[in-house]
């Protein structure tokens, strides 16, 4: 949380410093405690006129790279001004931050900012990246700002690069080999990559280095002249073309007390422990007996490498130094020539319930493939020029796979779309096995499973205070066996609130189990194509659920419902009981 000061001219204008004050938890300062306090709050906002401000800056301005962000409110609070350090120093989304606040107008004078391009100069703190030789960038951002021809070369995949892709200028050109950038069209070439690339001229270069690599390093017992085992390591990985500032550091954890790390950590570096039973157990090229009679395990840099990376690509073998030993990888999700999976939740429907996340990597798939019977293809339609995007519905196990496995293997991002949230009565898990068997790296985008949907059309709470404070999300027993614990009626035996997927075929047989236990009387909800566009909502009671369901020909995507949480509007949540000191902790209580 940054350190905000609010400097207020201007008594008329106190509401809005108070405003202020409170939601950005600032201190405010006297116009004549700037000065001496210039260097210990990381923005100024003043608020009154512009003309005061500048006066009371001007002395103390020096640096873009070192200067506080200042903006300016004018002293009705219509406008808030970005004044001093746009971008670097974070005046410009400082501005739009309290101009949110106030319902103000956010004045920005910086043209990236306006035209909608990169502000290439914030990149770096945004996403964890540095900049090759850490050189002077500006004559680059003029070229970019000014339009000039632009080449992207993306050598991985992360935040970042996803960013630069999704929102690409008219002027920016993605390359896939540094060979079409030496060509007269370009001024300017953008490189994203952890390795480095020399050998370009007659062409500006700006080269942002991800912090996408693991260093594992073995070390010898309280090495003689540990202050130059870093630069030696730099260097080794340097002649394999890797560029040292993309790494982070891994190594066992009996080295842990080691004056090296500790200079590491001083440099800023954070460095990962692992035990040797961990290390033992990943497989690596050049295993030592040595290593392992002195620590317990055939490997420290190379295992620590890979276990850090997450089982990633060996891309500097061992290398051997005086007193050290080091090894990189990269997680494999980084690189642009190795598959990925995405599992996706769709959401219940609507494709505006997709998450912002899941929209993201839909954006970017070259194979979207979609639970064609549960997900709207609208939800697809979202898809990049070129991708690929097929429905399952008529595909095996098996084929489903193995057309997954064909994208994987050509370095393809692939998106399995999945409706609700993927762990809920999904069928990832025999997906996840064959990934498993076959090495292939996935993740899982969580979604909007339909139960809360369910919530919200209803427009119900499902937790009721002093009433139910447990949903069940279950299913009934059709041609998929129950376990015999979690039969209905034993569920049902706390009147919780549940929610039944999957069952409106056997509306009779949840019926008579629920009835068990639950009153005739609790209500029920029978909730088809939640968010779709034809969705429908019957309400009644649990003695005449199986009538609402046979009467209204509901099927399968029917949720059902049950409990006295649904249109209850009683009981007495603790976020609005006095006594409760997150609302009340300005002694209302």
């Amino acid at each position: 949380m940054p350190e905000i000061a609010i400097v207020n001219i201007s008594k008329e204008s106190e509401r809005i410093a108070g405003t202020l004050q409170q939601e950005l938890n600032a201190k405010s300062l006297g116009r004549a405690q700037v000065s001496s306090n210039w260097n210990d709050f990381d923005a100024f906002i003043f608020i009154g006129a512009m003309g005061i401000c500048v006066r009371t800056i001007a002395p103390l301005i020096k640096d873009k790279h070192e200067d506080p962000a200042v903006i300016c409110v004018d002293g009705m609070g219509n406008n808030v001004i970005s004044v001093l350090s746009g971008h670097v120093g974070g005046a410009n989304e400082l501005t739009h931050t309290v101009a949110s606040v106030l319902g103000s107008n956010p004045v920005v004078t910086t043209l990236s900012d306006n035209s909608g391009l990169w502000a290439l100069d914030t990149l770096p703190d945004r996403f964890g990246w540095s900049i090759a030789g850490g050189g002077e960038i500006n004559g680059c951002i003029f070229a970019f700002v000014n339009s000039k021809p632009t080449a992207l070369f993306r050598e991985v995949r992360d935040e970042g690069t996803e960013y630069l892709e999704r929102t690409l200028p008219e002027h920016v050109t993605v390359i896939k080999d540094l060979s079409e950038a030496a060509s007269q069209r370009f001024n300017l070439l953008i490189i994203v990559s952890p390795f480095s690339h020399n050998d370009i001229s007659g062409i500006s270069v700006l080269h942002f280095v991800p912090k996408v690599a693991t260093l594992g390093f073995g070390l010898a017992h309280h090495p003689e002249g540990y202050e130059s085992i870093a630069g030696s390591m730099d260097e080794a990985i340097a002649e394999h073309g890797l560029l040292p500032c993309a790494c982070r550091y891994c190594t066992i954890d009996v080295k842990a007390d080691e004056p090296f790390v500790d200079l590491l950590k001083k440099r800023g570096e954070t460095v990962e422990f692992f035990t040797a039973e961990q290390l033992s157990e990943v497989e690596v090229p050049t295993p030592s007996t040595t290593v392992a009679k002195h620590v317990g395990t055939p490997s420290v840099c190379e295992a620590a490498a890979i276990l850090g990376s997450d089982g990633g690509k060996l891309v500097v073998p061992k290398i051997k130094g005086k007193d050290w030993t080091v090894a990189v990888a990269i997680d494999r999700k980084y690189l642009r020539d190795e598959g990925f999976i995405e599992i996706v939740g769709a959401g219940p429907g609507d494709p505006d319930l997709v998450s912002v996340r899941g929209r993201k990597m839909l954006e970017r798939a070259d194979l979207i493939l979609y639970a064609g019977s549960l997900v709207p293809r609208e939800l697809t339609l979202c898809a990049k020029p070129g991708a690929v995007v097929r429905s399952s519905a008529s595909m095996s196990l098996g084929e489903q796979c193995s057309l997954m496995q064909e994208f994987y293997e050509k370095g393809c991002f692939i998106v399995r779309l999945h409706t609700g949230d993927p762990c809920i009565f999904g069928a990832i898990q025999e997906q996840m096995a064959f990934f498993d068997e076959h090495n292939m790296r996935y993740h899982i985008t969580p979604g909007i499973s339909s139960f809360l949907a369910a919530a919200a059309e209803l427009r119900s709470q499902f937790t009721i205070p002093e009433r139910t404070q447990t949903i069940i999300l279950t299913r009934g027993e059709g041609r998929t066996p129950m376990p015999e614990k979690e039969q209905l009626h034993m569920l049902a035996r706390s009147q919780s609130t549940m929610c039944i997927f999957l069952s409106a075929a056997i509306a009779d047989d949840v019926q008579r189990e629920l009835l068990q236990e639950y009153p005739e009387d609790t209500p029920v909800a029978a909730c088809y194509h939640l968010t779709w566009p034809d969705q429908k909502i019957y309400r009644g009671k649990l003695k005449d659920l199986a009538r609402i369901i046979h009467e209204n020909n509901l099927t399968l995507t029917t949720m059902i419902v049950v409990g006295e949480a649904i249109d209850n509007r009683k009981g007495l949540s603790e976020l609005y009981n006095e006594h409760f000191t997150h609302l009340y902790r300005k002694g209302k209580a």
